[in-house]
């Protein structure tokens, strides 16, 4: 637990939440006597996690697509301050004691709820397998520079120390993982800070000579917003543990906070390196406007950043297996998940495009993942965050079954949101019919919007809070 670096949590034959002890709860409900720390620690696991050179390479294209110094600067800004809505959806976490993608039975019934999961599921494994690729290339380099030049001996054994540093601490669970975060952030944000120091100052803020047009300033958009988007059927899985008495304004502020100065930050470094050199690859452009001294500490920045966000999204992970039926512990569970990260991490690795090939598909679940994310805050918002619990966990029957399982007006409202993303969405792997017309703009993003408007309409008037929650 954040802020107690032992913080024992034991009831007798109960769950329990220690710092490097095995987490023995999962998906089940956190019971009130086991509930423990408070709205800092959510800060502290969204400032953490999101100290990530990943921000560095958004902020680096928001100029490739045309943007000048400001007006990138302006479009990082706006993605960071969406983490006001994770900081909110972690509200749901407090209230039920249980994981987001648990609690999203309520919108779109316990069967609807599946495929949304298993997407989500490979979505986190997807991320976790680039930031596994992303430190193992800078542990390499590290390692290069001490004078290690192994071919890929030397990959290999980069790969085995990011993989075991990222498992191992998603393993331990809960309360390992918020400690990893806080003191990993110490680390992290003092050198992250020093790299903006080194950067900043030769930024060229001219404005460009010609303007970015809507198709610049929208992939800008949705570059910048893609990854905070990622998070939404995940903060409830670290707000779990919190007292239902804990202040929910301090939950929301807390976790925007977290996750606003971190990825603005990191963002910002981005743009102004982009203004000086190619950033064609990010991590050797970024190295070459730094002085030598602090060439080798920036690899281990970007590998420490890398291991970070990996850990949560491997975390996340095992919990939606649970969610998806698999009949094991999380500990066990998570293991399916660290094979199959490896397996992909190998392949990003070795094979010359896999790294391409998945990052272009990533991006193209967005379309899901947006609309997914209106209907969801949507039906949080109606139900202020009030749920019947042993509703979310039934497999049949209850509240949330609605007809043999499936919510209409949840995944009407998310199949419309994703028809609109679909049909305005500019990626390599598709684009939509409505983007020329647009002028080039991509509003893949705006499928949140018209999901949630579509859900409350259908859903408003019979959607309320759960009596007694």
């Amino acid at each position: 637990m954040i802020g107690h670096e032992t913080a024992p949590v034991t009831t007798g034959t109960t769950g329990r939440d220690e710092v490097f002890q095995v987490e023995e709860h999962g998906i089940d409900p956190i019971p009130d006597a086991e509930r423990h720390g408070g709205a800092k620690d959510v800060f502290w696991l969204w400032f953490g996690s999101n100290l990530t050179f990943t921000y560095v390479i958004n902020g680096a294209l928001a100029v490739a697509f045309g943007l000048s110094f400001w007006q990138a600067t302006a479009v990082v800004v706006i993605g960071g301050l969406s983490f006001l809505a994770i900081g909110a959806a972690g509200l749901s976490g407090v209230r039920t004691g249980t994981a987001t993608l648990v609690i999203s039975r309520a919108a779109f019934g316990v069967r609807g709820n599946w495929p949304a999961g298993l997407l989500n599921w490979i979505v986190s494994i997807g991320y976790t397998v680039v930031n596994t690729v992303v430190g193992t290339l800078a542990l390499e380099a590290f390692l290069a520079d001490l004078g290690w030049h192994g071919g890929h001996l030397t990959r290999a054994l980069a790969l085995a120390v990011t993989l075991t540093l990222t498992f191992a601490v998603a393993l331990w669970g809960h309360a390992t993982v918020q400690f990893a975060e806080r003191w990993m952030a110490y680390v992290l944000a003092f050198g992250f800070a020093a790299l903006l120091v080194l950067v900043l100052p030769g930024a060229d803020t001219s404005a460009p000579s010609a303007a970015p047009g809507a198709a610049g300033w929208s992939i800008a958009f949705v570059v910048m917003l893609a990854g905070p988007f990622s998070y939404v059927p995940m903060p409830a899985d670290y707000t779990r543990y919190l007292p239902r008495t804990t202040s929910l304004k301090a939950v929301t502020l807390s976790g925007a906070l977290g996750g606003f100065l971190s990825s603005v930050a990191l963002g910002v470094a981005g743009v102004a390196a982009a203004t000086q050199v190619d950033m064609t690859d990010a991590v050797a452009g970024t190295e070459s406007l730094l002085p030598g001294w602090f060439q080798p500490l920036f690899l281990a920045l970007v590998l420490g950043g890398s291991v970070t966000n990996s850990i949560i999204t491997l975390y996340s992970s095992s919990l939606n297996l649970q969610v998806l039926g698999i009949p094991w512990s999380r500990a066990r569970a998570i293991v399916i998940s660290a094979a199959v990260t490896a397996v992909g991490s190998l392949g990003a690795l070795f094979l010359t495009d896999f790294t391409t090939s998945l990052l272009s598909f990533l991006s193209l679940l967005i379309i899901v993942f947006a609309p997914w994310g209106g209907v969801f805050l949507a039906d949080m918002v109606l139900r202020r965050c009030a749920y019947d619990s042993a509703a979310l966990h039934a497999r049949e029957g209850g509240a949330y079954w609605y007809r043999s399982g499936w919510h209409p007006a949840g995944m009407t409202a998310l199949l419309s949101g994703l028809l609109f993303s679909a049909l305005t969405c500019d990626s390599e792997l598709w684009t939509g019919p409505l983007v020329a017309p647009l002028g080039g703009a991509d509003l893949t993003l705006l499928g949140a919007v018209v999901s949630a408007l579509v859900y409350v309409l259908l859903a408003g008037r019979t959607v309320a809070p759960a009596r007694g929650a």
